[in-house]
């Protein structure tokens, strides 16, 4: 394989977190991090099919589904798939997400919108529909690993300890392009350039040189969303005892209107059984 490119991050006490926005963001926090090393992009297509090429490595999407494990989940949902987004075909109530994010069976990393769909064109692009058990396989076969919550929040801020985004205290203007965010009306007309993944490093990188720290995909942490791998469970969804890992750094779906989650303290749980067509990820060497 191709020795991967790494980035130091020097150890430091960092401030994490914020007052300002969501509240499963606060209270900001001094963490004491350790120095270490992670990939300025995020892990492209190109990349993770040489791992699958070297290994042979089915991921979690392409997997047989065993009905046991999805009681009363209807026979079609049992196919092999991932979460795929859907452009609505104009304004809708945004408190229904099921509106734009659509089941669809034949949907991996090889066919990121589904079948008929394919990487030929997204060699650059971030590799998606990757479980954390995915992230994790791809991570050890290169002999690096995922980073914790504060490791990646301490490198998305590229030194700017208190700043609200990756690239400083002021939001982007109009006319900038900082970010592969979504920009447009949400989620159904995305200006020209947005509303899909764009090639890593399309954007400029944060003060430590790291890529996409903010935008195009989520990435997976190995923090669990509570305080243990139990206590993880969504507890809007009792019959499915799947533990949540925090993902970070927002993505292409990310709205003004709707998410404005492309920031280093910005966070949300993910299934770490389910990849969906916005969720990537980077990994570290310590």
């Amino acid at each position: 394989m191709t020795e991967p490119e790494l980035v130091a991050i020097p150890g430091q006490t960092a401030i994490l977190g914020s007052d300002l926005h969501y509240p499963e963001e606060a209270p900001p926090r001094a963490v004491t991090v350790d120095g270490f090393r992670i990939q300025p992009r995020q892990v492209t297509n190109a990349e993770f099919a040489e791992f699958v090429s070297a290994t042979g490595y089915l991921t979690v999407a392409e997997r047989p589904l065993n009905p046991a494990d999805y009681p009363g989940a209807p026979p079609a949902n049992l196919q092999p798939g991932s979460m795929v987004f859907r452009r609505t075909t104009g304004p809708v109530d945004l408190r229904h997400l099921s509106q734009w994010w659509t089941w669809t069976p034949g949907a991996s990393w090889r066919h990121p919108v589904g079948p008929g769909s394919s990487i030929a064109n997204r060699a650059e692009h971030p590799v998606v529909h990757v479980a954390y058990e995915d992230a994790e396989a791809y991570a050890a076969w290169a002999g690096l690993a995922l980073p914790t919550e504060a490791e990646w929040e301490t490198a998305a801020r590229g030194g700017h300890e208190h700043a609200d985004y990756t690239w400083g205290d002021q939001p982007e203007r109009p006319g900038d392009r900082l970010a592969n965010y979504w920009h447009g009306e949400f989620p159904w007309r995305p200006e020209p350039g947005y509303g899909r993944t764009t090639d890593v490093g399309s954007f400029a990188p944060n003060g430590y040189g790291l890529f996409d720290m903010a935008g195009n995909v989520w990435e997976w942490t190995t923090d669990w969303w509570a305080a243990s791998e139990a206590a993880s469970y969504d507890p809007a969804q009792p019959q499915f005892t799947v533990p949540r890992k925090v993902l970070k750094g927002g993505s292409f779906l990310c709205a003004d209107s709707y998410c404005m989650r492309y920031r280093p303290a910005a966070r949300r749980p993910q299934m770490v059984d389910t990849g969906m067509s916005h969720i990537g990820f980077r990994c570290v060497k310590r």
